[in-house]
């Protein structure tokens, strides 16, 4: 081992500037042989999963607002985007650009406020850019989502004022998994669906001993177009002119990656290779489709119970090349590129008095290019270093925490040498975010818990410097190159119950913005060249979308990156109740969130906004036997800027039924799910899509998935 640990150091040295690099001196500084030279302890020993995303020193009673979800729960709700496995999710809804992309939206707050994580490490994708970029992360491959809201955010940054979803899989493993005699584990999943003719296929193998893990996955799906109960016009060749289906929204996704962790008494050693793929149908546009890859280097050391005043360290590092190319009828258009280094290291201290904490340092870096006709910002690089403490004070009644984090970013355009309206330019900013938290254990079953924080954001690159087309907000976006840092404090209190089987969770928030980042409508229209579209005949017709009389199709209304106050306050509710418990078990689950935003100078409400929604489950067991039934209902909504149309009301109703066969050393799992029995046709609020093509994208219709799934 200590041949390996030389060699690995003597490249590092060789690459000082790359992130993976930089992670092996800064272990190799702090564990030293020393760290790899203890004994293995046995395979029983290994210490459980902890819960790293809503608090970094594994406390089970967390004061950030969280929801995790991993096992059958996770398998029985995923849908074929992030977006759409989370909606519902108390606070959490869907962006929803079609059925094939979409990011989760968090307390009102979405794009690049939210933040996205694979194993607590930066996903590097265009997503935050624009609606129809998928988020290159597919749900069957997924073992547990975490799902942290508010100020607890705080270590990922002011991207994450919204809250932060980390995916989590096992392709780095995470503890040991078998004997000294070695073994062999594994997963396969089988899945079919009606709505839109999925076939998708899964397989997960893991082998090893005590000293190391390996890990293999492979993953696949392919659907037509997605069922609705409405018929919509087509004009994609090759397809029917007029049929119950969304146009253009059949997707091909592939995947895989191979992994390892090597273990050295406490201390573990892993890295993994990962590949993402996807042709998607944009639904936008009838004849578009995107062709998407990402290639993902990760690795993780953690060196455990070291000597002195740090008592662990933890090393996460990935570099992540992304692109995809929008086709229009077969030939290539725009090509979005983006890649990343990730480097986080958090390091775990000594009591101070009865303070216990981590100290962390976390680096990033980013190229982002555009190049074709829908290249609306220019080349770009973004470079951010950080630090931050979180600390945690135990008390009789409960718990104290404090946490900072003091950033440095750049972001620097480099223009475009095919596009002469983008320019060299560069900014840079140093955001601050502070935070308090404090859960009391008011009573026998009750817990109240409050967090305060103040978050600063800087701009992103196309906030700053977009200048160009976007048909896929239909619009023609201006940066804003004067754009200072935007400025928010938070406030979330809540109380929770729980006795038994039965519980209850009610939150509120606020969050006050200074100098909100909005997408403004100047009343202006341009061509796609960037001109203005005076005398052309064009008007805009109020919600978004240009209308023309000169039989031209490629003018768009003018949107402007404008700092505005804004405010956000909601409130969240989620509980469970236990109707009957002899022999077989039922439960009734109850949920409801509400967020108003608005221009707090103003009193105009912000654009896709959730409305009131409600909703309410019936679960029951009994032996190997589970079911399920679900409503979930969101109000119209009315609310919003002026000319964005209004949302209609609607419920949708599924349902689930599992059962789990022991054989042998394998379980099986059969499970069959209906979604949107009554076939409701449907349009969310918080869909693009809902203003800038009307009733072209609907929720899908009636679907009924089959599936199985092998454990080893």
């Amino acid at each position: 081992m200590t041949t390996i640990f030389c060699t690995a150091a003597a490249r590092a040295r060789a690459f000082p500037h790359h992130p993976l690099a930089l992670a092996i001196v800064t272990l190799a500084s702090l564990g030293g042989a020393n760290g790899l030279a203890q004994s293995t302890p046995k395979a029983d020993a290994a210490l459980p999963p902890v819960t790293i995303t809503g608090n970094p020193l594994g406390a089970t009673d967390l004061i950030a607002p969280t929801d995790s979800y991993s096992g059958a729960s996770l398998l029985l709700r995923s849908k074929s985007t992030l977006g759409e496995t989370l909606d519902g999710t108390a606070g959490v809804s869907s962006s929803y650009f079609g059925p094939n992309a979409s990011r989760p939206i968090i307390r009102g707050l979405d794009g690049d406020r939210v933040r996205i994580l694979q194993n607590s490490g930066a996903s590097v994708d265009a997503s935050g850019s624009s609606n129809d970029h998928a988020v290159p992360t597919d749900p069957i491959s997924m073992e547990r989502i975490e799902v942290l809201r508010g100020p607890g955010a705080l270590m990922y940054g002011g991207s994450a004022v919204g809250g932060v979803v980390n995916v989590i899989d096992n392709r780095i493993p995470q503890e040991r998994q078998f004997d000294a005699r070695g073994g062999v584990s594994g997963k396969l999943n089988l899945e079919a669906a009606s709505g839109n003719a999925e076939r998708s296929t899964a397989a997960l193998l893991e082998t090893g001993t005590d000293r190391f893990t390996l890990h293999a996955d492979a993953f696949s799906r392919r659907s037509g177009d997605v069922g609705v109960p409405i018929a919509l016009a087509c004009e994609k060749p090759g397809t029917p002119a007029v049929a119950n289906a969304i146009c253009n929204s059949s997707a091909q996704t592939q995947g895989g990656a191979l992994g390892g962790s090597l273990f050295f008494g406490n201390n573990r050693l892993g890295a993994s290779f990962s590949r993402y793929a996807s042709d998607y149908g944009t639904v936008a546009e009838d004849a578009v489709t995107i062709g998407m890859h990402s290639n993902r280097l990760a690795l993780e050391w953690d060196v455990e119970q070291l000597p002195g005043w740090i008592h662990s360290v933890k090393v996460r590092a990935s570099q992540t090349d992304y692109q995809h190319t929008e086709y229009e009828g077969g030939e290539a258009g725009t090509v979005f590129k983006n890649t990343g280094n990730d480097l986080r290291v958090t390091a775990r201290h000594a009591k101070l008095g009865a303070w216990e904490g981590v100290l962390g340092l976390h680096s990033e870096a980013g190229r982002f290019s555009a190049d074709g006709t829908e290249a609306f910002a220019p080349y770009s690089r973004t470079v951010q270093h950080a630090v931050f403490a979180f600390e945690e004070l135990p008390l009789d009644w409960g718990r104290f925490s404090l946490g900072a984090r003091l950033e440095s970013v750049h972001v620097e355009s480099s223009g475009n040498p095919l596009v002469a309206r983008f320019f060299p330019a560069s900014r840079s900013f140093q955001p601050r975010s502070l935070a308090m938290g404090a859960l009391w254990n008011a009573a026998p079953g009750w817990q109240l818990s409050s967090n305060l924080a103040y978050s600063e954001r800087a701009p992103k690159d196309y906030e700053l410097f977009a200048d160009g087309p976007h048909i896929a907000t239909h619009a023609y976006e201006v940066g804003n190159n004067q754009a200072t840092l935007e400025q928010s404090s938070n406030l979330d209190i809540a109380a929770q119950w729980k006795r038994g089987a039965h519980a209850f969770k009610l939150s509120a928030f606020v969050n006050q913005f200074n100098r909100y980042l909005a997408q403004q409508a100047t009343g202006v229209l341009r061509d796609t060249e960037g001109n203005g579209a005076a005398g052309v005949g064009v008007t805009d017709n109020g919600n978004g979308q240009s209308l023309e009389s000169g039989g031209t199709a490629d003018i768009l209304p003018e949107y402007v990156y404008t700092q505005v106050p804004a405010r956000f306050t909601g409130i969240e509710a989620n509980g469970k109740l236990r109707l009957l418990d002899a022999g077989q078990t039922l439960d009734l689950e109850l949920r409801g969130d509400w967020v108003r935003a608005v221009n707090s100078t103003t009193g105009e409400w912000l654009p896709r906004i959730a409305p009131v929604r409600v909703g309410a489950s019936l679960v029951w067991a009994q032996g190997a036997w589970s079911a399920r039934l679900d409503a979930n209902h969101s109000r119209a909504q009315t609310d919003g800027p002026a000319g964005q149309l209004a949302s209609q009301p609607y419920t949708l109703v599924n349902a689930a039924l599992s059962y789990r066969q022991p054989m042998g050393s394998t379980t099986a799992l059969w499970f069959a799910r209906l979604d949107n029995a009554g076939d409701v046709l449907a349009y969310p609020a918080t869909s693009i899509l809902t203003q800038s093509a009307p009733g072209k994208a609907p929720l899908p219709g009636r679907s009924l998935k089959l599936g199985l799934q092998l454990v080893f």
